[in-house]
């Protein structure tokens, strides 16, 4: 029986994040800043995944570096790689988490955009409580509150999960957007049939970006057609779309500075305004630790 060793594996986890961090970026120095690791690294890394794959995965200009194709399918395909990897480091991290200590599980939008102005807040009122956070999308949260591994959640979906406490703690708009030079750019509006058979830049099912999208074109009888692509994070979506891929569907609150710039333009929808609830969630009765928290979330929305 031929054997080999356990190393030989084709890409290893630390490449495919390295990939990710590049795409997110657009740039290997970004990338290499991002990670904490010089650009020699990220460009040895690079040029490993490519012999790997036998195709060039970035592509790289004076302006930047962007995924090509393959390199869009192959961080598509690692994606659930990466997220798992992820969740296994947290869940081990949150098994070791001593008393005086409270586990948080959110979405990615959440994460970065509310979460740093709670965590403070929280801090400054209970210094001696530590926080591990856990990012993720929020069908992730979910299951990290259901199985016990974290006790407070945070998640963007349309809906609550009927088994768990929660606790709508403000709304978020979900924009459509594109780079300048996409046709939609100089249109007065879209309808919604128009959203429903272009591809999009969308994120993976679990999402609570893409199940309200979902939710919103199926209120109208309609379905989402098949992305342009199925992209991880936020980051590496924003990306794609002021290159000018797709048209992406983001909140708000994560492209305001691009909408500001012009790097991306909003395009209006006919319909009902695209809003999702921010809630909490939790199982069973909220711990003290977990309620302060709470309180600390509706002050500072």
């Amino acid at each position: 029986m031929a054997t080999r060793r356990l190393t030989d594996r084709i890409l290893d986890l630390d490449t495919l994040e390295v990939l990710q961090r590049i795409a997110e970026a657009g740039s290997l120095s970004r990338a290499a800043e991002a990670l904490g690791v010089t650009q020699q690294a990220v460009s040895a890394r690079l040029r490993v995944a490519e012999r790997a794959i036998g195709q060039p995965l970035v592509h790289r200009s004076t302006a930047g570096s962007l995924m090509t194709d393959t390199g869009r399918i192959l961080l598509e395909l690692a994606s659930p790689v990466l997220e798992a990897s992820r969740h296994l480091e947290a869940g081990v991290a949150a098994l070791r988490e001593p008393t005086g200590s409270l586990v948080v599980a959110a979405s990615q939008t959440i994460a970065e955009l509310l979460l740093p102005r709670w965590l403070l807040g929280f801090r400054q009122r209970t210094p001696d409580v530590r926080v591990r956070l856990i990012a993720g999308n929020s069908a992730t949260a979910l299951e990290l509150v259901r199985s016990g591994v974290a006790q407070l959640g945070f998640i963007e979906t349309p809906t609550a999960a009927a088994e768990l406490s929660s606790s709508v703690i403000t709304e978020d708009e979900l924009a459509i957007v594109v780079a300048p030079d996409h046709p939609w750019a100089r249109t007065a509006s879209i309808s919604a049939e128009e959203v429903a058979r272009t591809p999009l830049l969308t994120r993976e099912e679990g999402s609570g970006t893409r199940a309200t999208l979902e939710a919103w074109l199926r209120d109208v009888g309609l379905t989402l057609a098949t992305p342009a692509a199925v992209l991880e994070t936020t980051a590496i979506i924003r990306a794609n779309a002021r290159a000018g891929i797709a048209p992406a569907v983001m909140s708000i609150r994560t492209v305001e500075a691009d909408l500001a710039a012009r790097f991306l333009v909003r395009v209006p929808v006919h319909g009902p305004a695209l809003v999702r609830p921010l809630r909490a969630i939790w199982s069973g009765r909220a711990g003290p630790t977990a309620a302060a928290f709470l309180e600390i979330a509706h002050e500072l929305r």
